[in-house]
């Protein structure tokens, strides 16, 4: 890829050094001649690294294709194994989850799959202040008490070598469902199922926990099935109508969405569009959401309500709100982690205030951006991570350091840094007293005093090996001009969703483009409004366009000078419909003076 900058922007109004997508022009073409799409949209395939042989697939993602047999997983046909045989003994199983998203999705799937096929099953989900993450000893003794046979963890596990350990000893099974990065030492368990295990071969190592645990119940159904547990009294279930959770789970938890996390998305917003899920309609309801979701309402909108149960309230609530039939208790549930969600965002918002402050006094940030603080609230330090990578354009690190002097750190990470495994082999280094993830986000437990040492070791992975901190960066597909953006390009774009992590929306420069209207929209409670404007090109065309959370910034403030200087403009293009009438907008993310 070429270092020189597009349109000469060096940096950006919101900091950041403009770069064209790296893209084969022979390969655009042929897309765009075999598939009879605009070269445009060739071009955007070929710069995700899609090519003549994987085109059909990736504009066609079905299950059909793409979904792999379960058994290729290592352990996978153990854990089956384990639990038919807990289904036909009735023996009592236990989901053990993590308290974010992709547990909450995962508990409640392989829930709504045990009572589908009359089987015995709890959910468990840790306190995230009282436990912390992963399963814990006193935990699992507990459910053993309790009468319980055999745990599934789920979005967690593959790191918890000694609580599984002290499981084992009182004769517990554990089987294992996660999808972090693991050690070559793998827990004691009944099976461990996970694509990252270091020995794993599997080429579907992007699967978030909940597609692992779907690739689990699509392996438990054909043993079933086998063995002749189906029949005019218990009927096979369709294990297709829970895609909707496999998307929210795959999206909320920022993983690739490419290869078989594609169909699952697309397969699975199709799903949730009919509202069958009780406790996702209620949420949708209390959300405002009245379209058809796409992607960005499954990570933006319906994913922060289901986190904020774990993050500032009861750890349960998301699990049973997606896991329940009652339309009374879903919209009691959905109404409350609402509320919750409010509370979340008040929190955050000083806890990002602080970090910024704090990073700022410090001359800014170095390789990685960190901050800790006493008494900083641990369930919002994930997304201020991801508000400070934003900022910086680095990976974002965040500490919350408890009255007991231990801290609880969360990360998030940019590309070509993996900061799963950077954590992984801090902890192994004796820098951590926990900790793991994967690629792109990672969690920790450290001690205040080794809390330098730790951050300077994954400074020093991430980014000192080429001598500095990975670039802010606005990758640019293209250059359109207004009178090309067009309610049929826009629609053939909408071929190449869903977009997210691994597939980002298209994203096109605009030259010299001059603003004849603006105004702030929405806003208030803390937030920044939005700026809706209306664009002139010099070679004519005109596009509505908006830029969210830009009311105070100076991308903002320059589109809040109508009739001033061209701007250089950088966004999406997406149709927008009011009043029946499809017209395209420009979702503004950058922006230049000329």
């Amino acid at each position: 890829m070429s270092a020189s900058a597009f349109l000469g922007v060096e940096k950006s109004l919101c900091g950041r050094a403009w770069r064209a997508r790296a893209c084969d022009d022979r390969v655009a073409l042929a897309l765009a001649e075999r598939f009879s799409l605009p070269e445009i949209v060739g071009r955007v395939l070929a710069g995700r690294g899609v090519g003549i042989a994987e085109a059909e697939a990736f504009l066609d993602p079905t299950l059909r294709r793409l979904l792999p047999d379960p058994s290729h997983l290592k352990d996978m046909d153990q854990a089956v194994e384990r639990l038919v045989r807990a289904i036909q003994r009735d023996e009592a199983v236990a989901v053990f989850g993590d308290y974010d998203v992709d547990g909450a999705t995962s508990s409640a799937l392989i829930r709504r799959f045990f009572a589908a096929v009359g089987a015995r099953l709890a959910v468990y989900i840790p306190d995230r202040l009282k436990e912390g993450y992963g399963p814990n000893a006193p935990a699992l003794k507990r459910l053993k008490e309790q009468g319980i046979a055999v745990v599934v963890t789920v979005d967690c596990g593959i790191t918890a070598h000694g609580p599984l350990a002290q499981a084992r000893a009182c004769g517990l099974d554990v089987v294992v469902i996660d999808h972090h990065v693991g050690e070559p030492a793998l827990p004691p368990a009944v099976a461990v199922v996970d694509p990252n295990r270091l020995d794993e071969v599997s080429p579907h190592r992007q699967l978030a926990a909940v597609g692992v645990a779907f690739l689990l119940i699509v392996g438990l159904n054909r043993a079933l099935r086998r063995a002749g547990w189906y029949s005019d009294a218990r009927p096979e279930p369709e294990l297709m109508q829970w895609l909707d959770l496999v998307a929210l789970g795959t999206v909320a938890d920022v993983v690739p969405l490419t290869g078989v996390n594609r169909a699952l998305v697309r397969q699975g917003l199709a799903v949730m569009a009919r509202r069958a899920n009780t406790g996702l309609a209620a949420l949708a309801d209390v959300a405002g959401l009245k379209q058809a979701p796409e992607a960005y309402h499954l990570g933006f909108v319906l994913g922060p309500r289901v986190n904020a149960g774990g993050r500032v309230g009861e750890a349960e609530l998301g699990a049973r709100l997606l896991g329940s039939d009652d339309p009374g208790e879903a919209a009691a549930i959905a109404r409350h982690l609402d509320q919750l969600n409010r509370e979340r965002q008040a929190i955050e918002r000083q806890v990002l205030e602080d970090a910024i402050a704090r990073i700022d006094a410090d001359g800014g940030p170095g390789a990685v951006a960190h901050a800790s603080g006493d008494g900083w609230h641990p369930g919002v330090i994930g997304i201020v991570a991801s508000r400070m990578k934003e900022r910086y354009g680095r990976p974002a690190m965040v500490t919350a350091i408890g009255a007991d002097g231990i801290g609880k750190g969360s990360g998030r990470s940019v590309g070509g840094a993996d900061m799963g495994s950077a954590v992984v082999a801090a902890r192994q280094a004796g820098l951590l007293i926990n900790g793991g993830g994967h690629a792109m986000a990672a969690g920790w437990t450290v001690a205040r005093d080794r809390v330098p040492d730790f951050v300077a070791f994954v400074a020093e992975r991430l980014g000192g090996r080429d001598g500095g901190p990975p670039m802010a960066v606005t990758e640019i597909d293209a250059t359109l001009q207004p009178l090309g953006a067009t309610p049929a390009l826009a629609s053939a774009l909408a071929r190449l969703e869903p977009y997210g992590a691994g597939n980002p929306r298209p994203v096109f420069a605009l030259p010299d483009l001059r603003v004849t209207w603006s105004n702030v929209v929405g806003g208030g409670d803390g937030n920044a409004g939005h700026v809706r404007c209306a664009l002139a090109g010099t070679g004519g065309g005109r596009l509505n366009a908006i830029a969210f959370r830009a009311a105070g910034t100076a991308l903002g403030q320059a589109l809040m000078a109508p009739n001033g200087p061209p701007l250089h403009l950088a966004g999406c293009v997406k149709l927008d419909t009011w009043n029946g009438e499809e017209r395209v907008q420009l979702v503004i993310e950058d922006g230049a003076r000329v």
